[in-house]
Formats: C-alpha cells, sequence, structure tokens
C-alpha cells in the first residue's frame, strides 16, 4: 500500500487560517492589550540602538511594526502592476476622492446627532476623535486586507500612497474645515494639532517603506523573489497583528483601571455609526461605479479603513489630558478590522461564485 506523502508547509496552512481570520485574530489582539498591556508599552517607548560611537538610531516600536507592514506592502507589488496601474488611475482618483470626502460628510451628521446627547459639551469629544481619525490617511494594514481578500493590491498599495502624499495638505484642511461643528474647548487644540499633522510624517512613515519594498523587488533574481515573496504574506500579517496589540496597550489597560460603562456604550455606537457609513458608502460607490471585484474590494477598504493609529496619536498631541476621548478610536479601530474581514470574505465567496 503506498504511503500518502507527509503534510507539508505547515506555517502556510496556518497562514491560511489565520488569514480567513483577520477580524477576530485582531478582536484577540486587543484582548491581549487588555489583559496584559506591559510588554506593548515597553515596545510602544523609544528605543536606543547603538552601532559604534558614531551611530546611535532611535525608533518605537510601532515606527518598527508600520514599516515592516508598508515594506512588505511594496514588495508585493511588482513593477508591470504599478504600470498597470498608473495606466488605469480611476479606481485611485475615485477611492482617493471618496476617502477625503467621508468626513466632510460624516462628521456633520455625527454633530448633528451628539447634539442631542445628555453629554455636557453636546458630544464634542466623540466628534473631534472621530474627526481626526477619519482625516488621517487610508490605514496602512488595508493592504494586508487587500492580499487576504484577492484585492486588487496595486491599486490598494497606490491609495495608501496617495493618500499620504497629499495629507500634509488635506489634513489641516479638513479639521480646519469642520473644526466649527465643536466648542472651543476642543475646536482649538484640535485645529493647532491638526496643523503640526502637516508636517512630513507621513511621507517618511508611509511612502518611504513601500518605495523601498518596490526596489528590493527590482533587485532580486526570479528564484529569489519567489522565495521572498512566500514570506513576504505572513511577516506582513503577524506585523500588522501585533502593530494592533502595541497601539492598544497603553489606553486598554488604563480604562480597565478606572472603567466608565456609559462613556464605552457611547463610544461602541458613534465608532459603529461611522463605520457602518463609511464602508457603506463605500461599498455602494463600488457598485455604483460597475468596478470589477478585486477594484470593488480596494474602493471599499479605503474608504472604511483610516490611520486609526495615526490619528490617536493626534489625539495625545492635541489633548493629552483627556485620554477619554481615545476610546471611540479604540473601538472604531476593532470595528474596522471585523467589517474589512467580512468585505473580504463576502467578496471572495461571491467571486469565487
Amino acid at each position: 500500500m503506498r504511503k500518502a506523502p507527509p503534510p507539508r508547509h505547515h506555517p502556510f496552512r496556518a497562514f491560511g487560517f489565520l488569514r480567513g481570520r483577520l477580524g477576530w485574530a485582531s478582536c484577540a489582539a486587543y484582548a491581549a492589550a487588555a489583559a496584559l498591556p506591559a510588554p506593548g508599552s515597553w515596545v510602544r517607548h523609544e528605543h536606543q540602538l547603538v552601532l559604534g560611537e558614531a551611530v546611535h538610531l532611535k525608533a518605537g516600536g510601532t515606527q518598527v511594526l508600520l514599516f515592516a507592514v508598508l515594506f512588505a506592502a511594496g514588495l508585493r507589488s511588482s513593477p508591470q502592476a504599478i504600470v498597470r496601474m498608473l495606466r488605469r488611475p480611476g479606481v485611485i482618483v475615485a477611492g482617493l476622492a471618496l476617502h477625503l470626502a467621508a468626513p466632510l460628510l460624516i462628521i456633520p451628521l455625527l454633530a448633528v446627532a451628539l447634539r442631542c446627547s445628555a453629554d455636557a459639551d453636546g458630544g464634542s469629544g466623540m466628534v473631534a476623535a472621530m474627526m481626526l481619525t477619519l482625516a488621517m490617511p487610508v490605514a496602512a494594514g488595508a493592504t494586508v486586507w487587500t492580499t487576504a481578500g484577492r484585492g486588487d493590491e496595486p491599486a490598494m498599495l497606490g491609495l495608501v500612497l496617495a493618500s499620504a502624499l497629499v495629507s500634509p495638505f488635506t489634513v489641516p484642511l479638513t479639521i480646519t474645515t469642520l473644526a466649527p461643528l465643536l466648542t472651543s474647548s476642543y475646536a482649538h487644540p484640535v485645529t493647532a494639532a491638526a496643523a503640526e499633522a502637516g508636517g512630513g510624517f507621513a511621507l517618511t512613515a508611509i511612502v518611504v517603506p513601500c518605495a523601498l519594498g518596490m526596489g528590493v523587488r527590482r533587485l532580486l533574481s526570479v528564484r529569489a523573489e519567489h522565495a521572498v515573496l512566500r514570506l513576504t504574506a505572513p511577516s506582513a500579517v503577524l506585523a500588522a497583528l501585533l502593530l494592533t496589540y502595541v497601539n492598544a496597550s497603553g489606553a486598554l489597560g488604563a480604562f480597565l483601571i478606572r472603567p466608565r460603562p456609559l462613556l464605552l456604550l457611547a463610544a461602541a455606537v458613534t465608532a459603529a455609526s461611522v463605520c457602518a457609513l463609511s464602508f457603506g458608502g463605500g461599498s455602494w460607490c463600488a457598485r455604483a461605479l460597475r468596478l470589477e471585484t478585486g477594484a470593488g474590494r480596494s474602493l471599499t477598504l479605503a474608504c472604511g479603513m483610516s490611520n486609526s493609529s495615526a490619528g490617536a496619536v493626534l489625539i495625545g498631541v492635541a489633548m493629552p489630558d483627556r485620554p477619554q476621548i481615545l476610546l471611540p478610536v479604540l473601538v472604531f479601530g476593532v470595528l474596522q478590522k471585523l467589517l474589512a474581514n467580512r468585505v473580504t470574505r463576502l467578496r471572495a465567496g461571491a467571486a469565487a461564485a
């Protein structure tokens, strides 16, 4: 009797299992951050690497993990696919326009709804948190979800890069336009933080690692390229999950020490409303434009997924004395990952059918 061949590539089978459940894996990362925040808080702090007397490098764990995710996204995008993307820029233009328009359409609706709440400031804290989150560039992690859902990876990478390139101009403009919806105690610090966001952070933190990934791929031989690409997707997923854990560590641990159930409920309702509107708007536009499955998935993710980590950083800069308004940002981060998981699985199933 012929023996069955031994099972092969167990790590890649495990990755396939994980890739189909990224939403729940992200929830597990949040749960780990709440239960064991100390390692994540340590990673978040800036560390110094000494290479001899002349070279002293400083970097935080979040910067390293974000670099890994985006470097992998650039590495997975072949030069031929990038050229095709540039020849057909319609998806990128539509996705970028939709991403930039989303806060201008959603935030006023949110402000009107929260004005009727019992909150003393008319919900300005929640509005400010969502404003800073939606104004950020497309989340770098969207490239991981696009890979998991067999989407249009070059288009998604193009949307991440394009939104990062224009963010020094669009973030301050969006915040300044929407600031009159806030009370003065929130409007002034939020506007000041938005002005700081007009610097070169997005260019150095997002564009550079993507460009390096593309450049490295051009230098690889065919055999080396095949081997490297097999490891790139699992590495990017693990880096994205670690980044989720590290970003959530401090805030969730602090909230559990002094829980405020009503605040958590308000944050959950606010974040869920914003998520539903942003993903729903992206899906509707993809159908209205009659895009193919991969391009439509990328457009939906671009509209629904904002860089909530960058938004949390801006909130910390603008209002370090009000950590409670980080809650809707953290809830938004969880929900957008769950919805991204649902979008990619539904569309992948539709494509297979």
